[in-house]
């Protein structure tokens, strides 16, 4: 006796086998407040380089890149290891202290802006923009726009193994002359 399967179970079971597939190969990143990385970095024996992604609720793109970039496992596994890793709302309304000053929300228009945002992305507010600080919180450099698991991770790289102190970006990425 041959029994005939639907092809509408097909593609629900295919569909089934592919979500358990990304949540399996999906991983889930623990990120700080800035407050807890902070503390982290100048408490702990060996503190981390910080890195900060910061985003805004309604940026399209932010969004994309937390699910695409940081729950890529690879990443995911790379920058767990390197950083502390920061989540900043653009527009958070909570005071943040940073070297001996207090940064606050600076309403403007409809929305607004927090000043340590606009400090980290050098006043050019753009989302996402990611941030990565050394060991003693020093600006490295802030990485405006969307960035794919493979290109982000190779700028991870560049700042987490220390490249940068050896080799100027264009060399390390292949873009100099």
């Amino acid at each position: 006796m041959k029994i005939s399967v639907p092809k509408s179970l097909h593609f629900i079971l295919f569909l089934f086998v592919a979500l358990m597939v990304n949540t399996i190969c999906a991983q889930e990143v623990k990120w700080l407040s800035w407050s807890e990385a902070a503390e982290l970095a100048t408490t702990e024996k060996n503190p981390k380089k910080i890195f900060v992604d910061v985003y805004t609720d309604w940026c399209g793109w932010c969004k994309k890149m937390d699910k695409d970039t940081f729950q890529n496992a690879e990443v995911a596994a790379y920058m767990e290891s390197n950083f502390y890793m920061v989540k900043l709302d653009g527009e958070g309304k909570e005071p943040i202290e940073f070297k001996g000053k207090t940064f606050n929300f600076v309403p403007s228009g409809r929305k607004g802006y927090h000043e340590f945002a606009a400090a980290l992305m050098g006043g050019k507010l753009s989302y996402p923009t990611t941030v990565f600080l050394d060991e003693e919180m020093n600006m490295l450099s802030p990485v405006p726009g969307y960035q794919k698991p493979g290109p982000f991770l190779n700028i991870a790289k560049y700042f987490g193994d220390d490249i940068y102190k050896e080799k100027d970006w264009k060399t390390y990425s292949g873009k100099g002359k």
